[in-house]
C-alpha cells in the first residue's frame, strides 16, 4: 500500500484515539469536580511532591500565563499551595493541600482502575506490543510539531 494512504491511516487511528482520551478527559473532569487542564496539574503536582510553575508548564505543554490561571483557581479551590523558596525568591514551589492530595489519590485510583480493564481488554499476546508501540508513537510525535514548517 501507498505510504501516503498509511500516514492517513495513522492520522485516522490517532484522530479517534484523542477522541476517546478526550472523552476519557470529561470523565475525570467531572468525577472529580475540576477541569481537564486542573487534572492534569493536579497529577503532575501530586506526582513530582513539589514543582516550579515552569516545569510543570512544561511538562504539561501549556504556556506559563496559562498555567499560572490554572494554579490560580487550584488555589482559590484550596487544592494548592503557592510558597515562594527562601533562597530564591523568583522560585515558586507548588503542591497539593491535603484536599488536593485526596483530589489526586482519587484521580490515580480511578484512571489505575480504568486502565486495568482496559489493559485486560487487549488479547494477553499483543500487550506488549501496543505499549511499545504507543511509546514508539509518543517518540515520534515529540520529535515532529506540526506547527512548525
Amino acid at each position: 500500500m501507498n505510504p501516503q494512504n498509511k500516514a492517513r491511516d495513522l492520522r485516522e487511528v490517532i484522530r479517534l484515539l484523542e477522541r476517546k482520551l478526550g472523552l476519557l478527559g470529561d470523565l475525570q473532569s467531572s468525577c472529580c469536580g475540576v477541569t481537564l487542564a486542573q487534572c492534569h496539574a493536579i497529577v503532575e503536582i501530586g506526582r513530582a511532591g513539589s514543582i516550579s510553575l515552569n516545569d510543570l508548564s512544561e511538562i504539561i505543554g501549556l504556556d506559563k500565563s496559562t498555567m499560572s490561571r490554572t494554579i490560580n483557581n487550584l488555589v482559590n479551590n484550596g487544592l494548592v499551595l503557592r510558597e515562594i523558596a527562601p533562597k530564591d525568591r523568583r522560585y515558586l514551589a507548588i503542591q497539593l493541600t491535603e484536599k488536593g492530595m485526596e483530589t489526586f489519590q482519587k484521580i490515580e485510583a480511578e484512571m489505575e482502575k480504568f486502565f486495568t480493564q482496559v489493559y485486560h481488554s487487549i488479547p494477553e499476546t499483543k500487550r506488549e506490543q501496543v505499549i511499545e508501540s504507543l511509546g514508539l508513537l509518543i517518540q515520534a510525535l515529540a520529535e515532529n510539531d506540526c506547527c512548525k514548517r
